[in-house]
């Protein structure tokens, strides 16, 4: 199979970004509450998604995306898991700065697509209501930034996890995106009330700057956290599951002489 050119991975790797942050974090901004009057009883009903929806919503995102240009990049739209898979020896590090680059680029276009829209409402308080991560009193929950950190590092870990096993060759074929999908709406299901969920330092970054309220001096933690956790993962997985599969190739085949216990 031939790898697509460089230029083509990272347009895929850019617009799966743009779509993760605008489906995932609109759907919390947009969408997680919304109030309609109910004129019978003159008290408002609540029509939005809730937490549960903003975590499907995420998921979704990542397993259309998946679907629609995994074979062109390899679908990453995280820098942390594209600096995993690299420790994991299953990405080539020469391409891991562009890939990490067209994350943060189609990041920021989503983030400042989501400003331009919340703009389009009178009574919208753009600042503070964009969907950042944080800790502290930035936190949903108010969690300590330690808490934050091990939350995130851990979660992030067993995403790179599930997408390092999903991807190997003996697994059941083109289920990959669901299951990845799937992890990482269990993962905002864990996570959303401790620090609004990133697991990726892309998706923290695109709305940060737009959203302010503390929130770009705590960006910080949410580049930290998940690269630790994914480094992790990468680091150990051959460890944990005996089977290595380090020949720099994030959907290559297996060859029998990769399977064997680890050392």
């Amino acid at each position: 199979m031939r790898t697509p050119p460089l230029p083509s991975r990272l347009g895929a790797e850019a617009l799966g970004t743009f779509w993760l942050v605008f489906g995932g974090c609109g759907s919390a901004v947009f969408a997680a509450k919304f109030l309609a009057p109910d004129v019978p009883s003159g008290q408002s009903v609540q029509l939005g998604i809730g937490f549960l929806g903003v975590a499907l919503a995420f998921g979704l995102t990542v397993m259309t995306m998946a679907y629609a240009v995994g074979h062109v990049s390899g679908a990453h739209f995280n820098p942390a898991v594209t600096i995993g898979v690299a420790i994991a020896k299953r990405f080539p590090w020469k391409d891991v700065p562009a890939y990490v680059a067209a994350q943060v680029v189609g990041g920021l276009l989503a983030g400042l697509a989501l400003w331009g829209v919340a703009r389009g409402t009178s009574g919208f308080e753009v600042t503070g209501n964009l969907a950042a991560n944080g800790y502290g009193d930035h936190s949903p929950g108010g969690y300590t930034l330690v808490a934050v950190l091990v939350a995130e590092a851990i979660l992030t870990a067993f995403f790179l996890y599930i997408i390092l096993g999903a991807t190997d060759e003996r697994a059941p074929v083109g289920f990959a995106p669901i299951a990845i999908g799937l992890g990482l709406t269990l993962i905002h299901l864990i996570s959303i009330p401790i620090s609004n969920t990133s697991v990726n330092p892309a998706r923290s970054t695109a709305v940060a700057f737009f959203n302010g309220d503390g929130a770009p001096s705590q960006l910080w933690a949410f580049w930290v956290a998940p690269i630790v956790g994914a480094a992790i993962a990468g680091a150990t997985y051959h460890l944990v599951t005996g089977i290595d599969r380090r020949d720099e190739d994030i959907t290559g085949m297996v060859d029998p002489e990769d399977v064997r216990p680890a050392t």
